[in-house]
């Protein structure tokens, strides 16, 4: 019987060679952990997530948007311009270009806003557009076109018949022009469809109830204002206005 004898032999098992990075993964990863910081306020740790991936493709759109809500974030308003733009100019799509124009209406700056807003709501493959036209529709109040503005409105509404914020502006709008009839079937739709009233919507509930004799739903408003809102300051501005008319 022969016996081998192996001690000396090392066998060596070659394992799979590393699976090679996929630049774009890397970037997509990269700036989704960013955005995840940046709505938790992590500000360091969200540049430091997008630092990497520009290292990988500075000139990457999506990177140069979140680059953009951070430096928002943290009020260096120029730096967040010059990356809204970039990344626009690399191509960045109706989302970042919806952020830029929020940004815009944020430093009161509303024609622009508008005009961005404009843009973004010819996208009709665009998720948020229901959204952009009341983003749209804001903008036009501040700008004093409030047909422009109630236009936009109506069109969110018919994309999103729930909206809140477009049902309870158009309230605000017929209630203004002397259009109570209207003004009350926007307030009901926005009544029905939302769970609890904000101050300005129970403020508007109850002039409209005034305006068409109805004392239960005046009551009823009144009662919820001073129970939820008295230490507002819109309530406060609200009843001292009230009294300045009597």
């Amino acid at each position: 019987m022969i016996t081998a004898f192996l001690a000396g032999c090392v066998v060596e098992t070659a394992g799979p060679e590393p699976a090679p990075i996929d630049p774009a993964q890397a970037i997509e990863q990269r700036v989704s952990l960013a955005r995840q910081y940046i709505g938790a306020g992590d500000w360091d740790n969200a540049k430091r997530n997008l630092e990497l991936a520009a290292a990988i493709d500075s000139d990457n759109a999506d990177v140069l948007e979140a680059f953009a809500l951070v430096y928002q974030s943290t009020g260096e308003f120029e730096l967040a311009e010059y990356n809204f733009r970039e990344a626009l100019d690399a191509g960045a799509g109706s989302r970042a270009r919806n952020n830029y124009a929020a940004f815009l209406y944020a430093q009161g700056r509303y024609l622009e806003a508008a005009a961005v807003f404009r843009e973004v709501t010819t996208d009709t493959l665009y998720s948020g557009r229901p959204r952009a036209f009341v983003n749209l529709g804001l903008a036009l109040l501040q700008t004093q076109e409030t047909a422009d503005a109630k236009s936009a409105f109506s069109r969110a509404l018919l994309m999103e018949p729930r909206n809140s914020t477009a049902l309870l502006e158009l309230t605000q709008i017929e209630l203004t022009e002397g259009d109570v009839a209207a003004a009350s079937g926007y307030y009901e739709r926005y009544r029905t469809g939302t769970r609890g009233q904000t101050a300005r919507a129970l403020i508007l509930g109850v002039e409209i109830a005034r305006l068409n004799g109805d004392a239960n739903m005046e009551a009823s408003n009144m009662l919820a204002l001073r129970n939820l809102y008295a230490e507002t300051p819109i309530y406060k501005a609200w009843t001292a206005a009230q009294r300045e008319q009597r």
